[in-house]
């Protein structure tokens, strides 16, 4: 065969069938390296779902031989998922260090025998990596900072679960990561917020539900001014003072999408601080948010104009007179999540219908509001 390996990777392209594809490889040696070069992306069996994280039926246990021969072998790839590999070693990823230079997307979710010592090797070899998924790793803030001086291409982070990572980590990725568009770092109780200070304008979305934010840790979150979507829901037991009001104080003014699910001590003034500082904001989150009274839901109908969802479910401060400042305001409003609002009569529901008809009110609840084309 005269073939030149360009002219081989172009046939091979064209085959639409996995069939033809496998066909093509055990012809010959130089044609299962022409195959074995051309694939992209590689998910083991035992790798659960990456949109429901629930673990497959069918498990296999990828040791740290079979990775090392696997990763040797497609020397290519630009997508590894090994998520819930349990088993897995740090040594199993050590052929990153001569083989992930086209590495983007890094999936770890519940590798929990990956340390430090893992993470250094993905660092050494996969600089152009863009995403990367640690979900309950047992990593440090050394690793993350390992990581983030050599992978300076990171645009999306989860660190959910991670709970020996503080805000010493978290600066080391958003200082280094000038392109970081996406983090999460819920249930990461070390973390206080702080880390953040400084951190880039591409920052557009924050996932940090059950988190002990401090005030200067939200105002350090709110500093790039480039953040879309915000969840900091949960956090009526550990946040001091009214510290969400910086919200609403000026670096929030391109917030979208915010979550203050189960923030019990949020109160009228608050709420009014953000309607007045997030004039884009067009899906907000208040179920279970107890402290909002009628000046906290007149403020939204007067000053949330591009409001298009609300989420009230279990507001025991929302009235008759709250849900009618709502049907006077928020001229977008299209879609009201409203259930166990005991103070609300059927009778103002009902006229609520009628002069907004173009308002779908739903009984349901959503836990999650995230944007889809994050993470």
């Amino acid at each position: 065969m005269h073939l030149p390996d360009d002219c081989l990777f172009f046939i091979f392209e064209k085959f639409d069938s996995s069939v033809d594809r496998e066909s093509f490889g055990l012809t010959c040696h130089r044609l299962l390296h022409i195959q074995n070069s051309s694939r992209k992306s590689l998910e083991f069996g035992c790798s659960f779902s990456r949109l429901n994280h629930l673990l497959s039926k069918t498990t296999i246990d990828i040791d740290s031989f079979i990775l090392d021969k696997l990763i040797n072998r497609f020397r290519r790839l630009e997508l590894l998922s090994l998520c819930g590999c349990v088993n897995l070693l740090d040594s199993g990823l050590s052929q990153l260090q001569n083989h992930g230079s086209k590495l983007r997307s890094l999936y770890l979710d519940c590798c929990f025998k990956v340390t430090d010592t893992g993470l250094s090797s993905v660092a050494i070899g996969c600089p152009n990596l863009s995403f990367i998924s640690l979900y309950r790793c047992s990593v440090t803030d050394n690793g993350l900072e390992l990581l983030a001086k050599s992978c300076l291409f990171l645009k999306d982070v989860n660190l959910e679960w991670c709970s020996l990572i503080t805000d010493s980590g978290i600066f080391s990725i958003t200082n280094n990561c000038r392109e970081l568009r996406a983090i999460k770092i819920s249930h990461c109780e070390n973390i206080k917020g702080v880390g953040f200070e400084g951190c880039s304008q591409t920052l557009a979305c924050l996932e940090a539900d059950f988190c002990k934010l401090e005030p200067e840790g939200i105002m350090g979150i709110l500093s790039g001014g480039g953040l879309e979507y915000l969840n900091v829901s949960s956090h009526s037991w550990c946040i001091r003072g009214d510290g969400l009001r910086a919200i609403g104080g000026g670096f929030g003014k391109n917030l979208r999408t915010l979550n203050l699910r189960l923030c019990r001590t949020v109160g009228d003034e608050t709420i009014m601080e953000i309607s007045k500082g997030c004039p884009l904001l067009q899906e907000w989150n208040l179920s279970l948010c107890t402290g909002i009274g009628l000046v906290g839901w007149e403020s939204i109908g007067i000053y949330c104009h591009n409001l298009e969802k609300i989420h009230v479910n279990g507001c025991r401060g929302l009235c008759d007179r709250g849900l009618l400042a709502l049907r006077n305001g928020c001229e977008r409003l299209s879609v009201i999540y409203v259930t166990r609002c005991q103070r609300v009569s059927s009778l103002a529901i009902t006229l609520f219908k009628i002069a907004r008809w173009d308002v779908e009110l739903k009984l349901e609840e959503v836990m999650c509001i995230m944007p889809k084309h994050f993470f």
